[in-house]
């Protein structure tokens, strides 16, 4: 029996591997993320948000259809329990069409964002909801995309949005959010903002009101295939050379009044200049410690945003945005409850981290959870070692032990390797007098305290 084992073992041991665009986190990394997330969320409810949280997994059909013809092909779907093939289509499944196929065999999809199961969380509880209804969620989000630099399958959202009012003071206000959160995490941003009746604008000056989804997803690619690029799958989308001509003229526009003359005949575009100038309006006298810039180029592909949307790209680092967002009219209408407006922001936050760490910004702090090691030479004094963390701990430090007593150079090794700035020697003599001697591992030196003053050289 044991040979077998044995050999059992070794024919099916595997190399250990995580799914392709998905990461670990050691210890300092999720201290440096939790950083983060705790800073995003400290704005957050300085603003008045309420938390949330919604599943990991979400029906089909609250997720399709609601982020455009390429959002929908980044769903990850889940097969349903048991055998999946037992109901399956069998005349789609000779064909291979795996479109049909999937209905039957697929009925949950892993979240893409959090912004449609929020919507989908406010209809199933309005009648419990004080509107207008401030969120803010921390939380992943999958996407079946091509994993590449500063693009994950797997990767937290920090978003915030509110619902159940059209007023534009909250594009104000998450203008206000970004540059908050940034200017807490010491990065350098510029905050894009555009509105997508101005895209439709551009769309109607062109003469092609009824292709403006086809003009946005292209130009939604510009920063990735270049002007060139756009040119080109415009004109795969059927879109006249004429009209690709003038969004081009168009697209090179830098202020938003450049744009009033071309908009004469286009309600709808002269709208959204009139909200973007509210929105700037409610800005003028709160300064901004980060730029805010109009970009006609910003379009957001998905298709539920109808107002003002936003983006923020990091300054001084190789990366795409590190947040976005916009204004949707009627999300929750596919849902069966319209006319609930609403508008939110998300945070980047595994593109955050990765700049931050671009940028050296994290703080030095972050390097380490412990404040202290008490080290100790043998049982006695591991045992007085043990009383003292526990003190030292009730008064507020983060205090790890030693396991073994003994060779001090051990000990001062794994208190540097683990980049813990205080070693405490717990000796006889300490036993004897109840102090400690502290060592600063930073400048070598040393003091020898009662337990009590261990907090003021620690946390000098």
């Amino acid at each position: 029996m044991f040979y077998f084992c044995a050999a059992f073992k070794r024919n099916t041991m595997q190399k250990p591997s995580i799914p392709e665009g998905t990461r670990d986190f050691g210890p300092e990394e999720v201290r440096k993320r939790t950083f983060i997330f705790d800073t995003i969320k400290s704005v957050f409810i300085q603003f008045g948000f309420q938390p949330l949280e919604t599943p990991a997994m979400e029906n089909l059909s609250t997720l399709t259809g609601k982020y455009g013809e390429e959002g929908d092909k980044l769903l990850f779907k889940i097969l349903n329990n048991g055998d999946f093939l037992e109901k399956a289509d069998p005349e789609a499944l000779s064909q291979k069409a795996s479109a049909k196929v999937l209905s039957s065999i697929a009925k949950r999809g892993l979240k893409y964002d959090l912004t449609v199961p929020f919507a989908r969380y406010v209809v199933m509880n309005k009648g419990q909801l004080t509107f207008p209804f401030k969120r803010y969620q921390i939380q992943p989000v999958w996407r079946a995309d091509k994993p590449q630099r500063g693009r994950y399958r797997e990767f937290f959202q920090c978003d915030a949005d509110v619902i159940g009012s059209d007023s534009l003071l909250f594009e104000a206000e998450l203008v206000q959010i970004y540059d908050e959160a940034f200017a807490r995490l010491r990065v350098p941003v510029a905050i894009k903002i555009n509105n997508r009746k101005i895209l439709f604008g551009l769309a109607e000056a062109a003469g092609i009101p009824d292709q403006f989804m086809d003009m946005t997803v292209a130009i939604d690619k510009l920063d990735k295939i270049g002007i060139d690029g756009v040119r080109k799958e415009l004109a795969e989308r059927g879109i006249p050379e004429s009209a690709i001509d003038k969004i081009e003229t168009m697209l090179g526009v830098t202020s938003p009044e450049a744009l009033q003359p071309l908009f004469e005949n286009s309600p709808t575009g002269l709208l959204g200049l009139q909200e973007l100038a509210t929105v700037y309006r409610f800005l003028s006298n709160t300064p901004l410690s980060n730029e805010l810039r109009f970009e006609v180029t910003l379009a957001r592909g998905l298709s539920y945003y109808t107002g003002c949307i936003f983006e923020v790209a990091a300054k001084g680092a190789v990366m795409g945005s590190i947040g976005g967002g916009g204004r949707y009219a009627d999300l929750t209408g596919v849902f069966g409850v319209p006319d609930l407006s609403g508008v939110g922001i998300s945070f980047g936050a595994d593109r955050i981290y990765d700049v931050m760490g671009q940028l050296d910004v994290f703080p030095e702090s972050l390097r380490t959870s412990v404040d202290v090691l008490i080290a100790s030479f043998d049982d006695a004094s591991q045992q007085y070692a043990f009383e003292c963390a526990t003190t030292l701990r009730k008064n507020g430090l983060s205090v790890e032990v030693f396991h073994s007593p003994g060779k001090l150079k051990k000990q001062f090794d794994y208190a540097a390797k683990r980049n813990i700035p205080f070693v405490a020697l717990a000796g006889e003599t300490e036993m004897q007098t109840g102090t400690l001697t502290v060592k600063n591992q930073a400048n070598g030196e040393q003091q020898t305290v009662t337990i009590a003053d261990v907090s003021n050289v620690v946390k000098v």
